[in-house]
């Protein structure tokens, strides 16, 4: 015979089972990481402080930069001295070795982030904000290039107010480019027919490009625009290094000269789609 005290217990134990409709209540969820990194500001970091002369934080990119490093340390690949929100050259190695653990190889793992390396990296531990997508590949003028570049290229017409013709695109150049366009994201651009050669170059940097004039007494070339697109996960290390040149006000080249282009405020293509 059922006592009362038996009957109370199992209508507890009934309550705690069914919800308020008679259903059996759903199981607990498995909350997502409280922490979020932004891709944007991680790669931005990456592609100009290990071309800083100083250790100096980019602007914006500090918290979610420190959050990588910390998970880097964590798995052994970055000394904690390290993590310090500077994506500097020690950072570099340590992300082109996780990379490298992860299976990648050329430059998929040439310590430049990508958004497959980045999730993996912070499974369990942070989500990705401002995912940057190149998109995959298409072509302009008959060269290869990925669809963020190729959107770049035409936002900048539209401000110079002219057509560009591209005489090389990305993913393999020529021995003359030095490696520049190995990867995603480098262009080079004919000046024959523009009406001004300047006003391409501050139309190509106003959109997200490190961009140059570079005319035949700088290399064994012709006179033509050369145009890098800042953020592009694809760069290679040659292209990199030019963005970061660029950002420290030089030219891109071997000399490391003064950068004598158009000067304008120095975005990626995702702020100035935002501005």
């Amino acid at each position: 015979m059922r006592t009362l005290a038996t009957a109370v217990a199992l209508t507890v134990l009934s309550g705690a089972l069914l919800g308020a409709t008679g259903t059996a209540a759903p199981a607990p969820s498995v909350a997502a990481p409280a922490t979020t990194v932004n891709m944007e500001a991680v790669i931005k970091a990456a592609m100009w402080d290990p071309y800083k002369s100083g250790q100096d934080v980019t602007d914006g990119s500090g918290p979610s930069v420190t959050k990588v490093e910390d998970a880097l340390a964590d798995k052994g690949f970055l000394a904690s001295k390290y993590v310090d929100g500077h994506f500097g050259t020690s950072t570099v190695s340590a992300y082109a070795a996780y990379q490298r653990s992860l299976g990648y190889s050329g430059l998929a793992a040439s310590g430049l982030p990508g958004k497959g390396s980045l999730s993996a990296l912070g499974k369990g531990r942070y989500t990705l904000t401002r995912v940057i997508n190149i998109g995959g590949r298409t072509t302009m003028d008959g060269e290869p290039v990925n669809r963020r570049t190729a959107d770049m290229v035409k936002a900048a017409e539209k401000r110079a107010g002219v057509s560009f013709t591209v005489t090389q695109g990305s993913y393999g150049g020529v021995d003359a480019s030095g490696g520049t366009h190995d990867g995603g994201g480098a262009v080079d651009i004919s000046v024959r027919g523009l009406p001004s050669s300047t006003a391409a170059v501050k139309a190509l940097r106003q959109v997200g490009f490190a961009a140059w004039y570079r005319s035949p007494s700088q290399g064994p070339w012709a006179a033509h625009i050369h145009a890098v697109a800042i953020s592009d996960t694809d760069l290679s290390p040659e292209a990199q290094r030019q963005v970061g040149a660029y950002f420290e006000g030089r030219n891109g080249l071997a000399d490391n000269g003064k950068d004598d282009g158009p000067q304008v405020k120095k975005v990626t293509w995702e702020e100035y789609q935002r501005s």
